[in-house]
């Protein structure tokens, strides 16, 4: 038996420790650790709760949006706030679509896909592109930095040249997708990151006909992108290369899966988009947000907070101790009706599965699955691309709706009946963010925020044990996983970077001078 520890899980957002115990050349038992304190919390703490969203927002530069919205909800259901103006409900679904398509691909071609391409075979690249042959002397010269250092290639890289070279020219290529999905969604929202337009009670902007044309004009050269070239590629190497991995268990954890509902298509708080649901041992056991939310709790024995253990997010405060026995992280452990529960895209369409939702991506996943294709690794690809469809296929519907009420002279964008804080009150809200369920819980007292927590998605799937000692979502996904080199434990990243995490904006390490990657061994282990 012996202890691999990754630490930090790099290609991730945040600072995120891994610590596997290999029996056999197979994990045994894991132990995933935040190892930042998240503040802002505190922070909020006696401030007009309208300050909520711009304070909550600083957390990421990527999630950004979310946690605006999440907090803009929870600051409406506190004041009242019974329905919003059908624009300001098109445009926040528009704000934040944009944000998605901005996130997907990034994960996929710049944080995972070195995991499962050997980029050594370029060296043999023999073309005329001038992007391939740059890198092909970068890699000569060992200065191919950020697509190293990176682990030692296995037997589910890819090494057939021409499928390198290829998923490389739509690695760059994504990088200028980037730029146009931040754009289209700034139309928007003033800027990005860090957007200006989501307030409790509606939208600030109604953007004019230009702006309108102009923000469908950018989506449609990233839904291009997103059909032809990401969903393509995952596709091609999800059923090709990568389907021995696709089918083994690697990854593949509780199989309990949860999802608050993502993009509204109206006010009633049921019907979305991404329909809401929750799945325990494989059975649908509820469908209704509100009900959800009920059985949320956050456990924090193995955590570094003073809190009472298991309570509501209402309830539960922000006070550290790093002295607790047996503490090993600064996430808490969120349950679901005392279940550990996997949020994003995967447990997203399963839940559409479950629900019987008709759009082709989920009928997509719900054939790979019938195929052999199993709930891990590879299936949180294929799921987060192929959600990208349904995103597409539903921000062009709401454009259209956007320019119908428009001209039928709707310019209402704001409830400015809810621009005061109420003397008292609390409310939660709930929304789907990239990487899965995100809620923000604010109690007003006074008309100030006497409390405010958040439970965001990585919580969630890289929570630590509970009072019961049930595993988080990620430690239970890397039980059973195979290391059979302890020193190149690559598909321990695999299987975390699936999840995409996302703690906080990660350090990179540097030669002061010469900008070189720092290569750090830890304990036997490589830090990439």
């Amino acid at each position: 038996m012996a202890r691999v520890v990754v630490d930090p899980i790099t290609r991730i957002e945040g600072h995120l420790k891994i610590e596997a115990e290999v029996t056999n050349g197979v994990i045994s038992d894991a132990w995933s650790s935040g190892t930042m304190a998240r503040g802002i919390e505190k922070m909020l703490t006696g401030r007009d709760p309208r300050d909520a969203t711009y304070v909550t927002e600083r957390l990421c530069g990527v999630c950004f949006g979310s946690h605006g919205w999440a907090s803009a909800i929870a600051v409406e259901k506190a004041q009242g706030t019974k329905k919003l103006p059908e624009l300001a409900r098109l445009l926040r679904n528009l704000i934040l679509g944009a944000c998605w398509l901005h996130d997907k691909p990034l994960h996929f071609y710049h944080l995972s896909a070195l995991d499962y391409l050997d980029l050594a075979v370029l060296t043999n690249y023999q073309g005329t592109d001038p992007n391939l042959l740059q890198i092909k002397e970068l890699l000569r010269t060992n200065q191919a930095g950020p697509l190293l250092p990176r682990y030692t290639p296995d037997e589910y890289c890819v090494k057939d040249l021409d499928l390198v070279a290829h998923c490389v020219q739509s690695y760059l290529t994504a990088l200028k997708m980037q730029a146009v999905a931040k754009k289209m969604a700034a139309i928007f929202c003033g800027k990005q990151p860090h957007q200006s337009s989501i307030v409790p009670g509606g939208v600030t902007q109604l953007p004019n006909a230009e702006q309108r044309g102009a923000f469908k004009s950018l989506l449609d050269q990233v839904a291009n992108f997103i059909k032809n070239v990401y969903v393509a590629d995952v596709v091609l190497l999800g059923t090709g290369p990568l389907l021995g991995l696709a089918k083994s268990d690697v990854g593949v954890g509780y199989q309990n899966f949860l999802c608050y509902g993502g993009f509204p298509e109206d006010d009633t708080g049921e019907n979305f988009l991404l329909p809401a649901g929750a799945i325990v041992n494989g059975s649908l056991v509820e469908t209704s947000p509100a009900a959800i939310e009920q059985k949320i709790t956050e456990a924090v024995t193995y955590s570094w907070y003073l809190d009472t253990d298991g309570g509501h997010p209402y309830n539960e405060g922000q006070n550290f101790t790093l002295d607790k026995p047996d503490a090993y992280s600064f996430l808490k452990a969120p349950r679901y009706d005392g279940n550990p529960m996997e949020v994003g895209p995967l447990a997203r369409l399963m839940v559409a599965i479950a629900r019987q939702n008709s759009h082709s991506a989920v009928k997509t996943l719900t054939d790979l699955v019938a195929q052999g294709v199993k709930p891990g690794a590879v299936a949180r690809h294929a799921a987060r691309a192929l959600e990208a469809l349904m995103i597409v296929d539903g921000m062009y519907r709401w454009l259209d709706k956007l320019e119908s009420r428009i001209a039928q002279g709707d310019r209402t964008i704001h409830d400015t009946a809810h621009w005061e804080p109420p003397a008292s009150g609390r409310g939660y809200g709930l929304v789907e963010a990239p990487r899965g369920s995100l809620g923000h819980w604010a109690i007003i007292s006074q008309k100030v925020l006497a409390n405010y927590s958040m439970v965001v998605s990585t919580t969630w799937n890289a929570s630590p044990r509970d009072a019961a000692g049930q595993v988080g979502p990620i430690e239970k996904a890397l039980i059973g996983c195979p290391v059979p080199d302890l020193n190149n434990p690559i598909n321990i990243v695999r299987v975390v970077r699936s999840f995409d995490p996302c703690i906080a904006c990660a350090v990179h390490l540097i030669h002061p001078t010469s900008n070189r990657v720092v290569r750090i061994e830890l304990n036997g282990s490589t830090a990439l």
